[in-house]
């Protein structure tokens, strides 16, 4: 198993210093682009004016030529219960996901949709998905921290599944896995229940500066890195 490719974060960060913020990141196994809530990133502020992000031109600077890489964007599920209609929610999303891609020069880009009240939507939220992503040259995910009809999510085309594993036992859904990757949101190493090749390792949800300090960063940092070296060793 290739330790390289375990380790990396849902997104939000309580940094308000872009370069800090980028750093850490790339500390990471997969380096994600920071969203900094600090600065204006919180994911229904960006999406007003797609493409926007604080740290978007520094990371694409310093994570050029990286081998994988993670970025983000506000999912189209999401932006419907936030009001939007469905045209609108897909031609904002889209808008965002392409600015962040453009000029990002990675082997392998992969993006998630945050989806994080999946089991609130009243709609087929899957047919919202595939179009998205395959306007894109990416590896594609599901980020969500809520609960929901979890086979719901392991019969979609998406490739990873990212959830917060320190609440929610998927391997006892029927559907479980059919395939797919997963990154496990975790606090201990026994929120893993099955972790297989390909699979990642993050955090249950992001880090917004409501609930976090840049100190707990560090801690989170070093406490999913020995988590990966327990699981490969």
């Amino acid at each position: 198993m290739c330790k390289s490719k375990i380790v990396t974060q849902i997104g939000s960060l309580p940094y308000d210093d872009v370069d800090k913020a980028v750093e850490y990141s790339l500390r990471h196994d997969i380096p994600f682009l920071p969203e900094l809530p600090l600065l204006g990133d919180a994911m229904m502020d960006y999406i007003k004016n797609p493409g926007s992000m604080s740290c978007l031109e520094t990371f694409k600077r310093k994570a050029a030529g990286l081998d994988t890489v993670k970025i983000q964007c506000v999912g189209p599920a999401t932006l419907i219960l936030g009001g939007y209609d469905q045209d609108e929610a897909f031609s904002r999303a889209y808008e965002h996901i392409n600015a962040l891609i453009d000029g990002l020069d990675a082997g392998n880009i992969i993006l998630f949709l945050d989806e994080p009240a999946l089991g609130h939507a009243g709609f087929d939220y899957r047919q919202l998905w595939s179009p998205l992503f395959e306007c894109f040259d990416v590896t594609s995910g599901v980020h969500t921290c809520g609960n929901m009809n979890w086979d719901e999510m392991f019969a979609s085309d998406i490739d990873i599944i990212s959830f917060d594993a320190s609440k929610y036992d998927l391997t006892k859904y029927p559907g479980y896995r059919n395939g797919k990757r997963i990154a496990w949101g975790i606090e201990t190493i026994e929120n893993v229940k099955d972790f297989q090749e390909g699979d990642l390792l993050t955090l249950p949800c992001g880090m917004g500066p409501k609930f976090y300090s840049t100190d707990d960063c560090e801690k989170s940092l070093g406490n999913l890195q020995k988590i990966s070296d327990d699981l490969i060793s």
